[in-house]
Formats: structure tokens, sequence, C-alpha cells
């Protein structure tokens, strides 16, 4: 029977396994870690409940936290099997006195920082963002919150100025704006939705656009005008009030800002209790070299152009950054 590969997660994973065994976990304990659990499988007599297999699943991003995970499922099946993967390269690994290492100890007290330190998070944070505190944040921004104009606007964008007054004079006879777009915009990106860009406020638009808008009413055609990669002829659909967010759309990033506030109020805490001296110096010393075990650092990744600056045939609504709002 030919063998399964094992993963890249799993290898990483085994270096958690060998923490709970240096730090004394019980290989052979029998007892549920979670009321309720279930022994799923048994490695040199350690046993594996269906809690780690969980566990393992959130931690590769397979399931989410608190989501179910039915142990008759084939996924759950095969992220047993990486589990049990884990439990025999860490054995292995202790076999063959590999744990005893300076450096390896160093990363395994480190795993076991992280974890721990992700356990009071879970403890102390996580226990604060209830339902009642989602609420009252998104009620505070609400009341805070001001609401813009939605401008909804199709384009034809020409190359030429000339090409766009051509545009404007088939628009006069009465042809659709919609067959214009769809025949002679050079913008691919909307010409075969009639060259709709859907809603937007004039704070994200680029300048030529927002300038060509404002105050104008519904149902306007104006035009043309310079745009980045041509000249653009525009009608206004439709101005609405810009609709904030509902609860349940707003709650992910309210949960993310609660969880951040309550991590940096518990470190800003630790910090004012604790006794911490930075050893290294000043930029000026040069610094201490890394050792050789150190990773590399990689070529920085090149600089995007900005969200205000559009390329060619781009429309406002890509090219416009998203408001941050919780």
């Amino acid at each position: 029977m030919p063998q399964r590969p094992t993963s890249l997660l799993a290898l990483l994973a085994a270096f958690a396994l060998l923490t709970l065994a240096a730090c004394g976990g019980a290989g052979g304990n029998d007892r549920p870690p979670e009321p309720g659990d279930r022994a799923v499988a048994r490695v040199a007599g350690e046993t594996i409940w269906a809690s780690d297999v969980k566990r393992e699943a959130v931690a590769q991003g397979l399931i989410g936290e608190g989501e179910p995970l039915d142990v008759t499922s084939g996924l759950f099946r095969r992220v047993l099997d990486e589990v049990i993967d884990q439990k025999l390269l860490a054995r292995e690994a202790e076999r063959r006195g590999l744990d005893n290492s300076p450096s390896v100890q160093r990363r395994l007290a480190t795993t076991r920082d992280r974890i721990l330190g992700d356990v009071l998070v879970e403890t102390v944070v996580n226990g604060t963002i209830t339902d009642q505190a989602v609420q009252t944040l998104y009620n505070e921004q609400l009341s805070l919150a001001r609401t813009s104009e939605e401008i909804r606007v199709r384009q034809i964008v020409s190359r030429t100025q000339a090409e766009a007054a051509q545009v404007v004079g088939i628009l006069s006879a009465g042809a659709a704006f919609e067959a214009v777009a769809a025949e002679r915009s050079i913008d691919e990106a909307t010409r075969y939705s009639g060259g709709d860009l859907g809603y937007s406020t004039l704070d994200v638009m680029p300048k030529a656009y927002a300038d060509a808008l404002r105050d104008r009413p519904a149902g306007s055609t104006i035009g043309p005008f310079q745009v980045e990669g041509g000249w653009a002829v525009v009608r206004i659909e439709d101005r609405r009030r810009e609709t904030p967010p509902t609860l349940e759309q707003a709650r992910p990033q309210i949960v993310r800002y609660l969880t951040y506030e309550g991590v940096r109020r518990l470190l800003e805490d630790l910090r004012g209790r604790a006794d911490v001296e930075v050893l290294l110096g000043s930029s000026a010393d040069g610094g201490g070299q890394e050792p050789a075990s150190a990773p590399r650092t990689p070529a920085p990744a090149p600089t995007p152009p900005p969200a205000s600056a559009p390329t060619s045939g781009q429309t406002p609504a890509a090219s416009a950054a998203p408001k941050d709002r919780p």
C-alpha cells in the first residue's frame, strides 16, 4: 500500500505537539480534555481526542472557530490522519533526542508562550465581547456616522476629445446610452454592462469624475471631460443617501476592533506591571550580528500605485479604496 505523503502543515504542527510533551503533558492520559469529548485514535498508547482533530482543522482554516466537525465525515478522517502523522513525527524526534537541542528547546518554549497567550486572550478578552458590547458599539457608531450621498453613474470612455464629441452627438440624437457604451466605450471593465459604474460617493471617486458630477441632478448627461486614459461622457442614473451597514454586516469588523482593543488594554496593563528591559543598542551602534539560523530577509514587494490614480481604462469604482468603518 503506497504511503500517504505528510503535509507541510503536519510537519510544522509537530513542534506544537513536542511542546506539550516538553511541558509535562501526560501522553497516556485517558481523561477527556473537554466535556463530552471522544477518543478517536491511539498512537503508542497516547489518546487522540476528537477535540484535537477539530483544533487542527481550525488551525488549518478548514473550518471556522465554533463550527461543528462530524467525526464520520471525510474531512475529519483526513485531518485525523494528519494528527496521527504529527504524533509519529514527534515521537520519532524525541527518540532521536532532537528535543534536547538548545535551539529546539527555545522554539518549543516560544510555541508554548504563543499558545498560552492565545488561551489568555480567549479567556480574558473574548469573554468580554458579548452581543450587548457589539450592539452598544454599533449604536454609537451609527449615531456618529455622517451618511453621504451615493451616485450611480454610467460612462462612455473615448480615446480622443473628438471621438467623445461624436458620442455626445449620437446620444443627443436619441441613442440609448447603454447601447452606445457597449459599441464605442474603450473601458473594457464597463462597456458590456452599458458603462455601469454602480453606486459610489464623490469622496472616493477620482477628482475628474467628482468635479464633473458634483451638484448635477439625476438624469444629467455630462462631458466630455478628460480622465486617465481618455475622455469620458457620463450619465447620472440615480442619487440616494448612503445606506449604513446592518448590525450583522458590521459585526465581524466590530468584533475585530473589540478584540484588538481588549488585547491592547491587557498588554498595556501587563507592561505597566512588568520589569521589561530591551537590551538592543541604538541603530547607530550597528546592532549585533544575527545568528546563522536566522532566515534571510526577503526583497521588499513593489509599491502599488496610489489608489487615487487609476490606470488606463480603469473605472472610479475600481480605483477607489473602500471606506473604513466598523
